[in-house]
C-alpha cells in the first residue's frame, strides 16, 4: 500500500500550523544568536511584536546584539517553552529560525506600525524605547525554521510564509540540507 505524502503533508499541516501559531503568540521574548565582524557568536534576547511581515524587535547599539546586526543581518532566533511549563527539561518545545534582519527607517509607516504593535504586547516602553536615538527596530524574515516538540518530533519549516512542513524522522541534524532541498 502506497502512502500519498502529498494528503500526508496536508494533514500535517492541518494539525501542526495551528499549535505552532498558537506557540509563537503564546511567547513574549524570542532568544537571539548574532555574531561581529569577528564571527565571534553572541546569545541574547528581546521582546518582539509579530505581525504579518514578520518579527520586530527595538534593539539598543549599546547592547553588544546591536552592534551585530548592523553588522550581519543573518540571525538564528528561537522562541522557547519556559522551563516551569515544560514536561521535561530536556526536550522542551521550541521553535528556531534563521532569519534576515533588516533595519526599518524611522520615517517610514511599517516603523510606526511595528512600534504601536510592540506598545499593544508591551504597554507605552517601546514607545519611549523608539524615541531614544540609540535604539533601532528590525525585522526579522524568516528564511527557514523548525519547530520541535519533544523527543522524536521536529519538523521542518519552509517556503515563503513557512507553511511546508516536513516531520524529521531522521532528526534534526541535517534539517537544514532537507530544507535547502526542498526550496531549491
Amino acid at each position: 500500500m502506497t502512502v500519498d505524502h502529498t494528503q500526508q503533508d496536508e494533514r500535517l499541516r492541518e494539525r501542526l500550523l495551528p499549535e505552532i501559531e498558537a506557540f509563537k503568540h503564546s511567547r513574549k521574548t524570542l532568544q537571539l544568536a548574532t555574531r561581529d565582524s569577528d564571527g565571534t557568536p553572541n546569545a541574547s534576547y528581546s521582546p518582539f511584536a509579530l505581525t504579518s511581515d514578520g518579527f520586530y524587535i527595538l534593539v539598543s547599539d549599546l547592547a553588544r546584539h546591536g552592534q551585530n546586526l548592523k553588522q550581519s543581518s543573518k540571525v538564528s532566533a528561537m522562541l522557547l517553552e519556559d522551563e516551569s511549563e515544560a514536561k521535561t527539561v530536556f526536550a522542551r518545545r521550541r521553535l528556531t529560525f534563521d532569519v534576515t534582519a533588516e533595519a526599518v527607517g524611522r520615517d517610514s509607516a511599517e516603523f510606526n506600525a511595528a512600534v504601536d504593535a510592540l506598545a499593544q504586547r508591551f504597554g507605552d516602553m517601546p514607545r519611549g524605547l523608539a524615541g531614544l536615538a540609540d535604539f533601532n527596530l528590525y525585522r526579522l524574515t524568516p528564511t527557514r525554521g523548525l519547530y520541535v516538540k519533544g523527543f522524536g518530533q521536529a519538523f521542518a519549516l519552509s517556503g515563503s510564509e513557512m507553511l511546508d512542513i516536513r516531520w524529521q524522522k531522521d532528526g534534526h541534524q541535517g534539517d537544514a540540507d532537507a530544507v535547502k532541498s526542498q526550496s531549491a
